[in-house]
């Protein structure tokens, strides 16, 4: 599976942009998407922006790798990166649920 990085744009012109996100700065190819106004933003894979995003998709995103990064390290409280799903019972999508039952 992979994930886009969520970057803002911060400069486009003639089918690049440089733009920044998660503290680092990148100059992507953004000819798969068209004219890319300054301040949107956009989904990273390996050079090239591959999507548009909006800056709620961006945060949440950002949030999942934060999370990544906390399990994958060992540190922090994982409950605050997945606040949506504590304390409740997790329900099966509909299509994975036994039917006969």
């Amino acid at each position: 599976m992979c994930v886009g990085i969520p970057m803002v744009v911060e400069r486009c012109d003639d089918g690049m942009a440089e733009c920044a996100g998660r503290a680092a700065a990148s100059g992507l190819n953004v000819m798969l998407l068209g004219d890319v106004p300054c301040g949107s933003w956009v989904l990273a894979y390996q050079g090239s922006a591959r999507a548009h995003a909006d800056e709620d998709e961006a945060r949440q995103t950002n949030d999942a790798l934060d999370a990544l990064e906390a399990a994958a390290s060992g540190t922090g409280d994982l409950d605050a990166f997945f606040a949506d799903l504590v304390g409740r019972e997790p329900t099966l999508p509909p299509h994975l649920k036994d039917t006969k039952a």
